[in-house]
């Protein structure tokens, strides 16, 4: 029987289409990608006859932060080396954050370049991080006025009979963006304006207030403090004053004029590397760790080119006035607040947004369509008021090529986020300070439809040279090549038939009694019952990304939701009763949690009647829970594996699925996980339903399988399979096999057989002939 035998080395390239093949050397051609098309990884295998035959699979991404040594001689070679013959690693998202290093320096461009061609030659490809922030000083120095600046507010009681001194000290905005570079330093203060007023319970008395701007003088100015003193209060007619004082940072403005040119730039002079694309991490305003006074309520991201920015959304108000408003309150302009606040953190977010649209627009312009752009958009990894101030909670809008996320962000979070970008998996950017927590994490990831991005052990316990292959020893590199098996046959994401749909405008708004909430006990339920659910803002219906399908369900990507509860209405846009009431006459269930009593400007509003009657309303999570639980019994939806591991990690909890289950893709693909015992996998033996037929496996770690409506294999993934049978297709071999097997676009079947060394079984040969031979990686000598 003729059949192709196919090598190992590999070339990586990201890939829309489903026919491509293309010669050694060719350039693919250009393609249009629609808004709802998947992306996918493309690994190109060569054969004998020089042709390069697709296989669309999501790659297997290994973070790489560079340190001086890679700056050496050939001081990239060692990691690439390790990584080619230890590692399933076939993306690096490597970053330089080194000090005196700026990703604008020649011989930084020169080193990555080499580096680059370098992991070429071993089908491995490099996406860096080309991100204005590694490069502040180049920013000042061409555009020394538009850079980021802080707005503090300080209130201080006056004297009746003596002036009196407000001191208003700045701090040094940092992240890990900055690494051991200078980080976002306070450059220079300056006092805008001061206030003077009586207070009430209610806010301040808006006959009494007054600017005093004039009165008042700058006593001591530093770059990082300035001393205000305030005249006396004659006559006792005013008892406050707040003084607002701006100090500017080293960083880009986020409304700069010019950021998004000088990004550009930066990503125009790597087009002569052969990169995978580029990296984008934690974009937003520059935060600060610890963030109390972040949080505190007198502190706004302010600039001109902010104001100018508010002044336009707002029809013409002014930003200095409306921060004193949000941050103190005036009596009888409770609705100016809310709808200051409201237009405050939404343009916070559209901005962001634009921003991440350019850069990923740029990647691919500048790289080719087939460019991928990585990483995470998430900083603090929770949806919290942290989050909601450094982006405006912008992560659903945050344009990537997957959905990616990082540390102990929720998993309803990672797998909304799949389905916003159209990506069979999500990326998870981990880090533990042991291997064995990775060991068991990258189970937990794959039963919730996701891959681990494998950042180095971290927190170190020490400084080791080789703190970035210390995870290709033990089991997990061997836990990772089973499960990049269900990358071959992945094309579509974990289906979640429930969606938690969260008023973003409250969520975010600090003058809101549902701040700071977005229903993370409601989602954790929800999975903890073994109800898969999504959690997405209720920004995404006026983005046109949550939407109402042909049918009148509503749809998020691929995903139809059987349920979706909007949580907390509050301050929402007339255009969300608009949906819902669309919404109600189709098959997806609606329930609601929380009162709608005023819109998105803070006016009257009764949106619990402008809702649909048919909504059923919900007063606690249990009784939610227990309705949305009955509903989809009603529609024979059958439970996934409850999450009932806890995933715990900057002061929250949240639920996630454990190392042993099965779960489910939109495609009807059934996936089982076992590595509760044995992190390399445990042994399957299963027999499951999937619809009117049976499926049987003796596998181990990974058993996955997809059929058509008639009950034929169309895609089969195992880890170390030894019998597989549904209906009259049965694989019985004598020694066990890593493999996989789809139908191609042409009906034909393909298959990956992985790590194995012997002739191919002729019960595999019965199969097909057109099987590929992928290595797994070497045993680490560390």
């Amino acid at each position: 029987m003729n059949f192709r035998f196919t090598c190992i080395l590999y070339v990586i390239s990201v890939c829309t289409t489903t026919n491509l093949i293309i010669k050694n050397g060719e350039k693919p051609p250009a393609i249009h990608q629609p808004r709802q098309e998947k992306q996918c990884f493309e690994v190109l295998f060569p054969t004998e006859e020089s042709e390069y035959i697709p296989y669309r699979i999501p790659p297997v991404i290994g973070a790489w932060f560079w340190g001086e040594e890679q700056f050496e001689t050939d001081g990239y070679k060692y990691f690439i080396d390790q990584v080619n013959k230890y590692s399933s690693y076939n993306l690096l998202t490597t970053a330089i954050r080194i000090a005196g290093r700026d990703i604008t320096d020649i011989d930084v461009h020169d080193q990555v370049k080499l580096a680059a061609e370098y992991a070429k030659e071993r089908g491995i490809k490099i996406a860096p991080d080309l991100d204005p922030r590694l490069a502040c000083r180049k920013f000042e120095a061409m555009y020394p006025d538009e850079l980021q600046e802080s707005l503090w507010l300080e209130e201080i009681s006056l004297s009746e009979k003596t002036p009196v001194e407000a001191v208003i000290r700045s701090i040094d905005l940092n992240d890990h963006m900055t690494g051991s570079r200078t980080p976002y330093i306070s450059l220079k203060g300056s006092l805008l304006r001061v206030y003077a007023y009586d207070k009430t319970p209610e806010g301040i008395s808006p006959e009494t207030l007054r600017e005093i701007t004039e009165e008042c003088a700058v006593t001591v100015s530093s770059k990082d403090s300035i001393v205000v003193r305030l005249p006396e209060n004659k006559e006792n007619r005013r008892l406050h004053a707040c003084v607002m004082v701006t100090f500017t940072h080293l960083v880009p403005d986020v409304f700069a004029p010019h950021l998004m040119e000088f990004t550009q730039n930066i990503i125009q002079s790597y087009s002569d590397i052969p990169l995978a694309g580029g990296m984008r991490d934690e974009w937003g305003f520059p935060p600060s760790i610890p963030a109390d006074r972040m949080v505190s309520g007198n502190h706004f991201w302010y600039s001109i080119h902010y104001a100018a920015a508010y002044a336009k959304k707002t029809g013409g108000r002014e930003l200095l006035a409306d921060c004193l408003l949000m941050s103190v309150g005036i009596k009888g302009k409770e609705q100016e607040r809310y709808m200051a606040i409201n237009h405050y953190m939404e343009l916070n977010r559209q901005q962001n947004k634009m921003l991440e649209d350019d850069f990923y627009r740029t990647v691919k312009e500048v790289f080719g369509p087939d460019a991928a752009v990585v990483t995470h958009p998430t900083w603090y990894p929770y949806p919290n008021r942290l989050e909601s101030k450094k982006n405006g909670l912008y992560w659903w809008a945050a344009r990537r090529d997957w959905g990616q996320t990082d540390e102990v962000t929720p998993v309803g979070i990672r797998t909304a986020l799949a389905k916003k970008w159209n990506s069979p998996v999500w990326y998870n950017q981990y880090y533990s300070t042991d291997r064995c927590n990775y060991e068991e994490e990258i189970w937990s990831c794959a039963l919730a439809g996701g891959r681990i991005n494998y950042h180095p052990l971290y927190p170190s316990k020490e400084k080791r040279p080789d703190r970035h292959t210390q995870l290709f020893g033990g089991d997990l590199m061997h836990a990772e090549s089973k499960i990049r098996l269900l990358n071959f046959i992945s094309q579509s994401p974990l289906d979640c038939p429930v969606a938690v749909v969260f008023g973003h405008p409250a969520a975010i708004n600090p003058a809101s009694l549902s701040f700071d909430d977005v229903g993370m006990e409601l989602v954790n339920s929800l999975w903890h019952t073994g109800i898969p659910t999504d959690l997405i803002p209720s920004s995404e219906i006026e983005d046109g990304s949550l939407y109402i399908g042909e049918n009148g369900g509503i749809r998020y990507g691929e995903q139809q939701y059987a349920a979706v509860i909007l949580y907390n209405p509050e301050f929402e846009k007339i255009l969300t009763a608009d949906f819902f009431n669309q919404a109600s006459r189709g098959p997806s269930k609606l329930f609601r949690m929380g009162d709608w009593t005023m819109d998105f400007e803070g006016n009257a509003f009764d949106g619990n009647t402008a809702l649909p009657e048919q909504m059923i309303v919900g007063k606690d999570i249990k009784t939610i829970t227990l309705a949305v639980s009955q509903e989809l019994r009603k529609q024979n939806i059958d439970f996934q594996t409850p999450a009932t591991r806890l995933s715990e990690g900057f002061g929250y909890i949240s639920n996630t699925p454990p190392t042993q289950g099965y779960a489910r893709l939109i495609d009807g693909t059934l996936i089982q996980v076992s590595g509760k015992d044995n992190p390399a996998g445990d042994v399957i033996h299963s027999k499951k339903k999937i619809g009117k037929y049976t499926v049987i496996f003796d596998a181990v770690g990974i058993a996955a399988v997809r059929l058509d409506k008639d009950g034929q294999v169309q895609a089969l993934a195992a880890g170390g399979l030894k019998y597989f049978k549904t209906k009259d297709f049965i694989i019985d071999l004598e020694e066990r096999i890593d493999l996989a097997l789809w139908r191609n676009d042409n009906g034909e079947i393909e298959g990956i057989i992985q790590g194995y060394e012997g002739e191919i079984p002729e019960q595999l040969l019965g199969i097909t002939g057109n099987w590929t031979f992928l290595r797994v990686p070497l045993p680490f000598p560390g």
